[in-house]
């Protein structure tokens, strides 16, 4: 298939690795979860590492932020931790095409705050994971804090969920937990720390946006819902005075490559803003190599 035709090689910054052995480490609740909420034509079946990268260049998409993501106590109902190796393996095969986020459980303590400190420092992660509503603690409870300050100590982002969840495991029904507006306090307690509220925050979108106008270092991450469903308050913010603070992702396979790129070239976003929401806002937050 033609590559779309991009301003610039896009880098995504939420992707979740769809490999068999990756798959081997998730729960069932997968597949009806993407054939009911996310309206697949059927299960996701996994897929190699190559096969991601082609799906990427077809969509003009160069480099992707793999998440190891922590979701709930290990032993509920739908909850599971990838292995940090099985993202770090992948990211060591595909140098400068995959990054490494790490997911946190806050419920872990010291463990799990040494885990992460390794990750970063001996595996080569370039950043946090959290999704509050997996743990039903909002991003400003104090059992997040020790991972807010170790971000600050390596100088890395905090990328948490912000907005409604969903139910992903019947089993287990999860609180919507992540409003945006508790990030204020994270950002006045830490005003050096790269936080990044993902999945737009919608339906609070607006207060994702107060707290990005707010705050220097409290970014936006675009992924999880499709484009075309933006809000228009988000839009306009994106295409005006806040096309600094936003970055592209689609958590992938919940949005497939190709169909958010185009998408998003078909918003109508200003010449100037498309380098900056598509790549530059990314390298800057996570310092990376252009």
């Amino acid at each position: 298939m033609e590559a779309l035709q991009v301003p610039v090689p896009a880098i995504d910054a939420v992707v979740n690795i769809w490999t068999p052995e990756a798959l081997s480490h998730r729960p069932d609740w997968k597949d009806g979860f993407f054939v009911g909420k996310v309206k697949s034509s059927g299960p996701m079946p996994g897929m190699s590492l190559e096969d991601m990268l082609e799906r990427m260049a077809e969509a003009g998409i160069e480099r992707g932020f793999l998440v190891a993501a922590r979701t709930g106590r290990l032993g509920l109902p739908g909850s599971y931790h990838m292995p940090y190796e099985v993202v770090a393996r992948a990211c060591e095969r595909f140098p400068g095409r995959f990054y490494g986020l790490a997911g946190v459980d806050p419920t872990q303590g010291m463990e799990g705050l040494r885990a992460f400190e390794d990750a970063v420092k001996n595996l080569g992660f370039i950043g946090a994971h959290a999704y509050p509503h997996w743990f039903e603690l909002a991003p400003d409870h104090a059992r997040w804090y020790p991972f807010y300050a170790k971000c600050c100590e390596l100088g890395v982002p905090f990328l948490t969920q912000v907005g409604q969840s969903l139910i992903y495991s019947p089993d287990q029904r999860l609180r919507s937990v992540g409003r945006p507006i508790t990030l204020d306090a994270v950002a006045c307690d830490f005003p050096e720390l790269k936080l990044c509220g993902i999945h737009v925050g919608i339906p609070w979108h607006d207060e994702m946006i107060a707290m990005a106008w707010k705050h220097e270092n409290v970014h936006i991450v675009a992924d999880a819902h499709s484009p075309r469903y933006w809000p228009e308050s988000f839009i306009r913010y994106l295409n005006s005075y806040g096309r600094h603070k936003v970055l592209f992702g689609t958590d992938f396979p919940v949005l497939g490559f190709r169909r958010t790129m185009e998408e998003v070239l078909g918003l109508g976003l200003k010449p100037e803003v498309l380098p900056l929401f598509l790549r530059d806002n990314a390298l800057r937050v996570f310092q990376l190599p252009s």
